[in-house]
């Protein structure tokens, strides 16, 4: 953790401060000298926006808000004309389209919903439909959109976030939003319209309007962030964990953190909400202590106390927690290299007759996901494959190897469950069929 902390996070918080306060005080000595100044425009909001209507249309420029080099050099060099500033474009245009208008007439079918299919691990083709290229280091998190399920985001420790429209007969590669100032560990698409949310090593979680191409929110922390979750019920809301072990529940709407939930943690690996919002899971390092009942906590999220501590006592991290979709359990990636059941329901006890276990972690944050019904469970591995587990029986149904390097992070589509999406430590996205 600290090893990478060190490598990849840049120390840009003092000179955001001093760019902060020169534009401050150049606007303080302009308005002096008897010049108007226009204040900061926040970007204009999709009527499908995740965030509630009403904010001010103009922002004041204060310190903690991020502002681009060339707004700071616009500041410093202009003439006495008013300024009017507009949120900086931070996406690169790769000539793709987020349309859906070029996707074969079968998939758009599956994607709607008009022709669905069900399959699982062993139904699965294997076959390979699409090799993404286009991250030049590890990627952290892949997800598909709920909304826009034609579009996979991906977050990877080379500082971008990339949008893919993965069926269409063009180019894939839709955009690329470079926003972060280090590496990007988590991304998330916001349940309603086309946002997302996404964090990293940079001390900061930013929300972005992908459809815009800017940077709507920008939510600064004193750690760096490693897991962000939308609240499943509304999505003004979601919860960060970072490396100093402080969890904070977010408000999108005010720009504030509503609530934090404090044990004296180590570096929160992930964090998860409960079906219904009312609870969440967090996963914890606790190598560096001799006690490991902090390794997984169950929260309550509106009292902000732990239900239990004492879910987890073996001496392995947890990189990875999943929340079953239908039934009162979750499921923990282990770095024992096997995946872990417990009770979601008072005590949380662990399931000790039953596990998944024949891939490996060995250290890295392998991550592991349901499908929609909640039948099978894919995990990535050390090993460059992807396991799929019948959830019921807890056997290994299929394992199809997929890179040379480590598999991350597997994600099963919303719409289409025979498409699974897998992403590598060498920085290769693989769709299978």
């Amino acid at each position: 953790m600290d090893l990478l902390q060190e490598t990849y996070a840049k120390s840009s918080d003092e000179e955001d401060k001093e760019n902060v306060a020169r534009s401050i005080i150049c606007a303080k000595r302009r308005r002096s000298e008897g010049h108007s100044f226009h204040g900061l425009r926040s970007p204009p909001m999709s009527s499908h926006s995740c965030l509630s209507v009403g904010e001010p249309d103009q922002a004041p420029l204060v310190a903690g808000r991020y502002i681009s080099k060339r707004e700071r050099r616009m500041l410093l060099t202009s003439s006495t004309k008013p300024l009017d500033f507009r949120p900086s474009v931070i996406m690169s245009s790769d000539d793709g389209s987020l349309s859906d208008t070029d996707i074969p007439v079968d998939i758009k079918l599956q994607l709607k919903g008009q022709c669905k299919t069900y399959a699982h691990g062993n139904n699965i083709s294997g076959n390979l439909v699409h090799t993404l290229m286009g991250h030049s280091k590890a990627i952290n998190s892949i997800q598909w959109s709920h909304n826009y399920a034609h579009l996979l985001a991906s977050a990877g420790m080379d500082q971008s976030v990339i949008i893919w429209n993965v069926w269409t007969k063009s180019q894939k590669k839709v955009c690329t939003f470079s926003h972060h100032k280090a590496a990007v560990k988590d991304v998330r698409w916001c349940p309603k319209g086309l946002f997302l949310l996404s964090c990293g090593y940079d001390y900061s979680s930013r929300l972005l309007d992908v459809e815009k191409g800017v940077e709507t929110h920008l939510f600064m922390e004193d750690q760096v962030v490693e897991s962000i979750r939308f609240h499943p019920t509304d999505s003004n809301l979601f919860l960060s964990g970072g490396s100093k072990g402080i969890i904070r529940l977010w408000d999108t709407r005010v720009k504030k953190v509503i609530h934090e939930y404090l044990r004296h943690l180590g570096p929160v690996l992930d964090v998860e909400f409960s079906v219904d919002g009312k609870h969440f899971i967090s996963s914890t390092d606790t190598s560096r202590s001799n006690i490991s009942e902090n390794a997984i906590i169950v929260w309550d999220v509106s009292r902000q106390i732990p239900l239990s501590n004492q879910v987890y006592t073996e001496a392995f991290t947890c990189p990875c927690i999943r929340y079953h979709p239908s039934n009162t359990c979750f499921v923990a990636q282990s770095n024992g290299n096997y995946i872990a059941i417990f009770s979601a329901k008072p005590p949380f006890r662990l399931d000790v007759y039953k596990r998944f276990e024949n891939h490996g972690v060995w250290g890295y944050p392998i991550k592991c996901n349901f499908n929609s019904d909640g039948e099978e469970l894919a995990s990535g591995s050390s090993d460059g494959s992807i396991y799929f587990y019948d959830y019921k029986s807890t056997k290994l149904s299929r394992k199809i190897k997929v890179f040379e390097e480590p598999c991350i992070d597997v994600a099963f589509h919303p719409s289409i469950p025979s498409v699974v999406a897998s992403c590598s430590w060498s920085g290769e996205i693989s769709v299978f069929d």
